[in-house]
């Protein structure tokens, strides 16, 4: 004999080891700012490495031209992420916000892509750069990256989207400083070839952190288990933690986003074991060992309702 208990705590409060989230209108407000100095900045920046003849400028114009959409498009997903839940939706927007993340992460690759053949192309064959020019430009993005980069540094560690956003300043920043250094070593050296060689070099170095976020966010939008656990030591926990759980299978774990854990699973209770106790029990278990914030049991007295059941992975 079975029968299926559902339970599900609500998403705001319930992370009980997470770090508390910011506010959805803070996080809007600060993607907003960043995206306003993004915009200015590249723009000020296309021009100067049109008039300078500065990849490494160019470079940095284009990196923020990505970002500042990737900006935009993370303050929409942190905005959109606030909806309620509707007939369609019954979780709400919050993994739009992992969407976007994943979508900028590859936007960097193929940004990456592009500066590398224009700067092989620079490399058989120098152009002039005017260095005043592109010094002057290059401080100043570089100052304007560093303010952004400070509004956004204190983003919640499970939020993809303001952590790509982040990423991407963070690449201008890098780049920024490629452009100084570039500036520099062809003013004084005269070494035209620092130019698109500095450039390639920032574009690897980005390529490491999109890589990462690439890999953060496909993981949650594949519905893979949060990092720090997995289905038998949930399994495990619950049958000692003394609610009349003996058994416990078909365990499924899952993120919605970025520090948001989810759980189902049957749950197989001792004869003669109050089912609500083993729900709250249950539940309470994972809220405060795991922080998962919305759990669904199926208690079972009997055989398990979905055929034989052998495991916390079956």
């Amino acid at each position: 004999m079975s029968h299926s208990h559902d339970h599900a705590h609500p998403a705001s409060g319930d992370h009980a080891h997470a770090h508390p989230h910011r506010s959805g209108s803070e996080r809007e407000r600060r993607l907003l700012i960043a995206f306003a100095l993004t915009a200015c900045t590249l723009v000020g920046e296309a021009a100067g490495g049109w008039w300078s003849g500065s990849l490494a400028l160019l470079a940095d114009a284009g990196h923020m031209l990505v970002d500042a959409l990737a900006l935009l498009f993370a303050w929409l997903g942190a905005r959109f992420a606030q909806r309620p839940a509707d007939a369609r939706r019954s979780f709400g927007y919050a993994r739009l916000e992992v969407l976007v993340g994943y979508t900028n992460a590859l936007a960097q690759f193929v940004l990456v892509a592009w500066i590398v053949a224009e700067a092989a192309g620079r490399l058989m064959q120098p152009t002039m750069i005017l260095t005043g020019p592109m010094l002057v430009v290059a401080v100043g993005g570089l100052l304007v990256n560093a303010l952004v980069l400070r509004v956004l540094h204190d983003h919640d560690h499970d939020d993809v989207n303001t952590a790509s956003a982040r990423l991407h300043v963070l690449g201008d920043l890098l780049g920024s400083v490629g452009a100084v250094a570039a500036a520099l070593l062809i003013r004084r050296f005269g070494w035209n070839w620092a130019d698109p060689a500095i450039s390639v070099l920032v574009s690897v170095l980005i390529l490491g952190n999109a890589w990462q976020l690439l890999r953060r966010s496909g993981h949650i939008l594949l519905e893979g288990a949060p990092s720090g656990f997995d289905a038998a030591s949930v399994a495990s926990v619950l049958q000692s933690a003394d609610i009349g759980i003996v058994d416990v299978h078909h365990v499924h774990l899952w993120e919605l986003s970025g520090g948001r854990a989810m759980a189902t699973l049957h749950a197989r209770v001792e004869q003669g074991a109050d089912p609500d106790r083993a729900i709250d029990g249950a539940q309470r278990v994972l809220r405060e060992r795991f922080g998962v914030v919305h759990v669904t049991v199926q208690v079972e007295t009997g055989g398990c309702a979905a055929g034989p059941c052998g495991g916390a992975h079956s």
